[in-house]
């Protein structure tokens, strides 16, 4: 090996030139000696491929980022150096020359202080100087050497006084202007010859890695995978040697020829074994009949299970044309004759809607691509749109020849529906807190309005005119309580004061009030089921409701028509359509006309407050919010049903009562405003309502004690503050409520009655839409002789236990 090895290198030596003029167009022949250029020429040859050119990248960047990051280093501390220097040559400055400038300038000596200046200007890196007087007469002393400049500077001004009868006095300024250009021009001297060094030195070191790496490794992966791309078992060659001189140590390329005759040896021992395998081919064949059969039977059972299984299975060809679809999809409505021969998006509904979601999908069908979930819309039988989500897997030939794909679909329609009526229920529950809290704030100035408005009306009752005006600022606020009371009811912070009821009997006493409402072109039939459970509700509230859904109904039909009520039981399991209702027995009340209907982009909008499809001034908007919070309340809910031309459907469901329905009450007759002469602690936070409550209290003969908050009325029951009776709003600042106002005061005077009022009512006083027992509620807003008369009727009831 090691004459070999001489040879070669004798015959590299000798074709040396010519190698060089080849390949490098005789630039290193021509400029550098013939070993030289032999060398060059090989390593260049080497480098243009393989792991030369990496290498050589990796230490030319290493070593770039070493050299860059240093060098910025040298140079930054050589620059806070120099300007270091800089600003203490300029505080010597400021300590040396500033006195006697001062003493040349009180002398108005302009020639000294020119000498002077230009004694600075001598000083290293100065650029300029100049010299200002301070003085109140025309044409100061002004003296300046140099050019000033607003770049690479750094400045200084220094003042310039005078001291005169022990006095200092400032007479002038000294601006003094150094220059760092001879700073800059340094440091970039300085990197210039940094980096140029390091690039040589970088150079010279990667060429020589790249020479070594080639010498002792490089060279002999060729021979290596020379060897290998010729061998053959049929005539193997003799064992590879590598061209290394000797004296060596074994290492790791020893390593690879030692286990590359060991891979050859195991091979010609493989090649024998090939032989015998031949002879058991038979076998194999026989082995692989069997097969094909099980596969078959594998297939038979994926049909089986495919027409059993939940969801439906389908296969495509090359072009995406549905050829098998199992009998499954018939359950979900579909014609599984019309979908065999036609593809996916043929059969699509919202291929025109969403053409970018059809683009991507068969964007990955032409990539022949598995996919999941891919979800879209189609029509059943029935025309019903109906929600599909489905899974596919290419499928390929032995070949790799692509043959279509097979998956499975399943229906996502009833989880889309009842997804949606989660959203709208979500949506319905927001909007009502914030009608809430509106009608709140709203009901404390209505409490103001309605009651001074009385008083108003009480004063003018010699003047019409005017008291026509007062009259219509009370119809006014009493049409806004009534729009609040909707909203509360609405927002279900209206206390009700359900009882179990007989809905035939009031379905209809309502009928015959809706007769004059709805004019004589409207048709009113009832349906009453014979055996209709009886209902806990409001009887008040339910009333209201019904009369609003019958208006709404009157103005669906202007040229007139048919109003049907309709009454029948219900039971749910929870897996209905009426998804706010769970399980349970409910008494349903529909409400059906054969009005224009309801369009369908705003059917679900049509229980939101203050949304009407009627012209300005003809509703609030109220009146379908008003029937879903009282149903919500109640504990039922309301379902709704319209198709444009063909009139709506409204079915209201109450909670069954267990017990007998009561029998009606007749009404209260109206009584006279009550007075009294007890004393009344009254505890309201709104100023404005405060007033009201003490003038109109006052007018009722009552003497009456004032707190803002609950703090300050236990302060006055604490000083021993005698009344009989504590009228406190619920809803109050300071971090106690009425109700926790009112269990305080008890504690210390046991017995005391309580009425509580409020413009909305949370979870204080009131649970599941009920008054607690035993508790005194006046709505707000109040007139002055519903004032008395609960006031009246809470003094007169029994003391709490």
């Amino acid at each position: 090996m090691g004459n070999a090895g001489d040879e070669e290198s004798g015959r590299s030596r000798d074709i040396a030139p010519a190698a060089v003029k080849q390949h490098l167009n005789g630039i290193g022949a021509a400029i550098a000696p013939p070993m030289f250029a032999a060398l060059l020429s090989r390593m260049f040859n080497w480098s243009r491929s393989g792991v030369g050119p990496r290498l050589l990248a990796a230490v030319l960047l290493f070593s770039s980022i070493v050299t860059l990051t240093l060098t910025a280093l040298q140079l930054y501390l050589d620059y806070d150096r120099e300007v270091g220097v800089i600003q203490t040559r300029l505080d010597e400055i400021g300590r040396s020359y500033t006195e006697s400038i001062g003493e040349s300038l009180w002398n108005l000596d302009q020639n000294q202080l020119k000498l002077q200046l230009d004694g600075i200007m001598r000083l290293p890196d100065i650029r300029a100087v100049e010299v200002r007087e301070i003085a109140d007469r025309p044409n100061p002393i002004h003296v300046s050497v140099g050019e000033r400049s607003t770049r690479s500077v750094v400045t200084r001004d220094y003042p310039l006084n005078y001291t005169a009868q022990g006095t200092v006095r400032p007479i002038g300024q000294l601006h003094v202007e150094a220059t760092l250009s001879d700073v800059y021009q340094q440091l970039l001297n300085r990197a210039l010859i940094i980096l140029a060094s390091q690039a040589a030195k970088t150079f010279l070191v990667s060429m020589f890695i790249i020479y070594m790496v080639h010498l002792l490794v490089t060279r002999h992966l060729v021979a290596i995978a020379e060897f290998v791309s010729k061998y053959s078992l049929a005539r193997p060659p003799p064992p590879l040697q590598l061209e290394r001189r000797p004296p060596y140590d074994a290492d790791e390329l020893d390593k690879v020829i030692d286990a590359f005759h060991g891979m050859c040896a195991n091979l010609e021992r493989a090649y024998g074994d090939l032989r015998e395998a031949n002879a058991s081919l038979g076998r194999d064949l026989e082995i692989r009949r069997r097969a094909e059969e099980d596969a078959r039977a594998s297939e038979q059972r994926f049909r089986d299970y495919a027409e059993t299984a939940s969801d439906w299975f389908w296969e495509t060809g090359p072009d995406h044309v549905f050829t098998y679809i199992s009998d499954r999809v018939g359950t979900f409505g579909m014609d599984r004759k019309a979908l065999i021969g036609r593809r996916r998006c043929d059969a699509a509904f919202d291929r025109d809607t969403e053409p970018q979601k059809w683009r991507e999908h068969m964007a990955t069908l032409d990539r022949h691509e598995p996919f999941r979930k891919f979800e879209y819309r189609g029509r059943d039988v029935a025309g019903r749109v109906r929600h599909f989500s489905v899974n596919g897997q290419p499928i390929f030939a032995a070949d790799g020849r692509f043959m279509g794909y097979r998956g499975s679909a399943t229906d996502l329609t009833e989880q889309h529906e009842t997804e949606e009526r989660l959203r709208q229920s979500q949506k319905m529950d927001a909007i009502g807190q914030l009608t809430g809290g509106v009608a709140h704030d709203f009901n404390n100035v209505l409490t103001v309005i309605t009651g001074t408005i009385e008083i108003i009306q009480e004063g003018l009752q010699d003047r019409p005119e005017l008291a026509a005006i007062a009259q219509l600022i009370d119809d006014a606020a009493s049409r806004g309580a009534e729009i609040t009371s909707q909203l509360l009811t609405f927002a279900r912070r209206q206390p009700l004061e359900p009882r179990e009821i007989d809905v035939n009997g009031l379905v209809v006493e309502t009928a015959k009030l809706l007769k004059p409402i709805l004019g004589e072109h409207i048709e009113i039939v009832t349906r009453l089921a014979d055996d209709a459970w009886s209902a806990m509700a409001d009887p008040s509230q339910l009333s209201s409701a019904i009369v609003n859904l019958a208006v709404n109904a009157r103005d669906a039909m202007p040229g007139g028509g048919k109003l049907m009520l309709e009454t029948a039981n219900r039971e749910f399991d929870g897996t209905g359509s009426v998804s706010e209702v769970t399980r349970g027995a409910f008494v349903m009340i529909a409400v059906t006309d054969t009005g224009h209907g309801i369009p369908a982009d705003i059917r679900d909008r049509v229980f939101e407050p203050f949304f009407t499809t009627k012209g300005v001034g003809r509703g609030t908007g109220l009146g379908l919010s008003m029937v879903y919070g009282f149903a919500r309340q109640t504990g039922g809910t309301v379902a709704i049903e319209s198709e444009e031309g063909r009139g709506t459907v409204v079915r209201l469901f109450l909670p069954r009562s267990e017990g007998e329905a009561s029998t009606r009450t007749e009404p209260v007759q109206a009584l006279a405003a009550a007075r009294g002469h007890e004393t009344i602690l009254v505890v309201e936070d709104d100023p404005l309502v405060q007033g009201y409550v003490i003038a109109q209290l006052g007018s009722l003969g009552y003497r009456t004690l004032v707190a803002a908050d609950g703090a300050t009325a236990l302060a006055l029951v604490d000083q021993g503050a005698k009344f009989d009776l504590l009228f406190t709003d619920i809803i109050m600042p300071g971090g106690m409520n009425g109700r926790e106002l009112a269990e305080a005061v008890r504690l210390r005077r046991p017995g005391v009655r309580v009425l509580y009022t409020s413009g909305y009512t949370d979870d204080t006083i009131v649970h599941e839409g009920h008054l607690d027992p035993g508790v005194a509620l006046l709505q707000k807003p109040y007139r002055k002789l519903e004032l008395s008369q609960k006031i009246r009727e809470t003094l007169a009831g029994e003391p709490p236990a």
